[in-house]
C-alpha cells in the first residue's frame, strides 16, 4: 500500500497512562496512601466537581478487557506507571504481594496480546509517608526511590525492556513548589530548585542500578514534557526571555539527563539569585556517568515568551515568571476547552533540536493529546464523532513524519490516552481517550478516533 505518510518499520503505536489516573482501587489490597489520596481527603474542593482518585477508570479490576481494547485499536506498545505506594505501601520497607501479582499479571497480559510494556516508575505520586519526610527535598527519599527502582527492575526486568525513571519531572516542581497546583502546595523557588536537583540525582542513581543488573536488550530513559520556547520577536530582550524560559523548563532536566551536565547559563542564573541547591560530593560524576539511553517526549503546546513588561513586585516571592512574560500570539490556533495553543510544528522543532544539539538521541513521542469538555455533545449514532481529535493527531503526525524523513531518531507515537481518565485536580473535566468512559456504568465505548488510529497503526501510516 503506497501511503503518503509511511512510518519506519516497527514503529511504536500506542498510548500512555499513569497509575493514579487510571487504576482506581486507591485503598484496596494493601495500597498505601500517596499524596493525591491524602490531598483529596484533606481538600476535596480543590478537585473538579469534587471527584477524587478512588475509582478513576477502574483499570485495576478491568485491565484484561482494556488490554483487549488496546489490541483491537492497533496498539503494539503501551506505557503505564507503577504505583510506588501500591508496591511499597510506606515508600520503603515491606513489599505488597498483591501489588506484585497485579503488575505481573498486567505485564503478562500485555505480552500475551503482543503489546510491549513500557514501564514508568514515577508519575507525580509520592507515597505520603515519604512526602511527610520532605519528599524529594530529602536525600533519604532519593535513596528510597533508588531502592524502589531496583526492586522493580528485579521483579519485572525479565520481561520488560523499556523503562523510564520519571514522567515530566518538572511538573511536581512547578505544581508542588512554585505554582500551588500539586501537594505539598509550597511556593518557594529555592526549595523547588532542590527538588529538581534531587530528582536528577534520583534519575542517575536509578540508571546506575539498572546498568548493574545488565537487563538483556533493556534500555532506560526519562520522559520530559519538552515545550519549545518561542520568542515574540528577534529583539534581544525577547530572545533573552525565551532562553531563560527554555533553561528553566526544558534544559534543567534535558541537559543533565542526556548530556550529563547542567547548562552553564542555568547554573549562573541559579547562583546569581541565591537559589543553589545542596550538592553532595560525587554528585557531578554520578550525573555525568549515568545518562539516559533514550527519551520520551510529551508535547501538548508551545511556550511563547516576551521580555517582562513591568518590574516584579519586590515584596512577592521570586518565581520563574520574574524573568519573562508569557505572550499570546495573535491568530494562534486554540484548544478552547483546555486553554492551550495547538501548534503542530512544535513536535518537529523538538525532534530537530534533539538531532542537532543532543546527539540525535533515540526518542519517541510519549504523550500528545487533546482534552475536550462535554464530549457527549458530539454523539451521533451512539459514537462520539471526535473529528477534532483525528485532525489534531494527523497534523502532528505529518510534522513528525517530516522530522523522521530528515533523519530524526524518532521511534514511535503514543497518545494520551487510550481511555478517558481522571486528570489530577481537573478530574474528568476534559476527556482525552480514544475510548469513551461512561462514568456511571464504567462502560467502554469506541470514539471515532479509535477506528481511525486502528487503521493508521495497521497500515503504519496514512494518506
Amino acid at each position: 500500500m503506497n501511503l503518503k505518510y509511511k512510518f519506519p518499520e516497527n514503529f511504536w503505536w500506542g498510548s500512555a497512562v499513569s497509575a493514579t489516573q487510571i487504576e482506581g482501587a486507591s485503598k484496596e489490597d494493601g495500597k498505601g496512601l500517596n499524596i493525591w489520596d491524602y490531598w483529596y481527603e484533606k481538600e476535596p474542593y480543590r478537585f473538579f466537581e469534587g471527584i477524587g482518585p478512588e475509582i478513576t477508570s477502574d483499570f485495576y479490576h478491568r485491565y484484561k478487557e482494556d488490554i483487549k481494547l488496546m489490541k483491537e485499536i492497533g496498539h503494539n506498545s503501551f506505557r503505564f506507571s507503577i504505583s510506588w505506594s501500591r508496591l511499597i505501601p510506606n515508600g520503603n520497607g515491606n513489599l505488597n504481594e498483591k501489588a506484585i501479582d497485579f503488575y505481573n499479571d498486567l505485564i503478562n497480559e500485555l505480552l500475551k496480546n503482543d503489546i510491549e510494556p513500557f514501564i514508568n516508575l514515577y508519575h507525580f505520586d509520592m507515597p505520603l509517608e515519604l512526602q511527610n519526610k520532605g519528599g524529594f527535598e530529602n536525600r533519604d527519599v532519593v535513596d528510597a526511590y533508588t531502592e524502589y527502582a531496583k526492586t522493580c527492575f528485579k521483579l519485572f526486568g525479565d520481561r520488560v525492556k523499556r523503562w523510564f525513571t520519571f514522567n515530566e519531572p518538572i511538573v511536581p516542581v512547578e505544581g508542588g513548589y512554585l505554582y500551588d497546583f500539586h501537594y505539598p502546595n509550597v511556593v518557594d523557588f529555592k526549595r523547588a530548585v532542590q527538588v529538581a536537583y534531587n530528582t536528577v540525582i534520583a534519575n542517575a542513581k536509578a540508571i546506575k542500578e539498572f546498568k548493574k543488573l545488565n537487563i538483556k536488550k533493556g534500555k532506560i530513559g526519562i520522559i520530559l514534557n519538552l515545550t519549545p520556547s518561542y520568542p515574540r520577536s528577534n529583539n534581544p530582550a525577547d530572545l533573552k526571555a525565551a532562553n531563560i524560559a527554555d533553561l528553566f523548563f526544558n534544559r534543567s532536566f534535558l541537559d543533565p539527563t542526556v548530556k550529563g551536565e547542567y547548562p552553564k547559563e542555568l547554573i549562573e542564573l541559579i547562583k546569581s539569585n541565591n537559589l543553589l541547591p545542596i550538592v553532595f560530593d560525587g554528585d557531578k560524576d554520578l550525573i555525568k556517568n549515568n545518562t539516559v539511553d533514550f527519551l520520551g517526549i510529551n508535547y501538548y503546546q508551545p511556550r511563547r515568551v516576551k521580555a517582562k513588561a513591568c518590574m516584579p513586585n519586590p515584596e512577592s516571592p521570586l518565581l520563574p515568571d520574574d524573568f519573562f512574560d508569557n505572550y499570546e500570539m495573535p491568530g494562534r490556533k486554540m484548544n478552547v476547552y483546555r486553554g492551550w495553543e495547538i501548534y503542530e510544528k512544535g513536535i518537529y522543532d523538538i525532534a530537530i533540536n534533539l538531532k542537532e544539539n543532543y546527539n540525535n538521541i533515540e526518542s519517541y513521542i510519549s504523550e500528545n493529546g487533546m482534552g475536550v469538555q462535554n464530549e457527549e455533545r458530539f454523539i451521533k449514532d451512539g459514537i462520539i464523532q471526535d473529528d477534532y481529535r483525528i485532525d489534531f493527531i494527523r497534523e502532528h503526525l505529518i510534522w513528525l513524519h517530516k522530522a523522521i524523513e530528515e533523519g530524526c531518531n524518532v521511534k514511535g507515537y503514543h497518545m494520551w490516552t487510550f481511555i478517558d481518565n481522571w486528570s489530577w485536580t481537573n478530574a474528568y473535566k476534559n476527556r482525552y481517550g480514544f475510548i469513551q468512559l461512561d462514568l456511571k456504568t464504567q462502560k467502554r465505548i469506541f470514539k471515532k478516533s479509535a477506528y481511525w488510529i486502528k487503521e493508521v497503526a495497521k497500515n503504519n501510516g496514512f494518506n
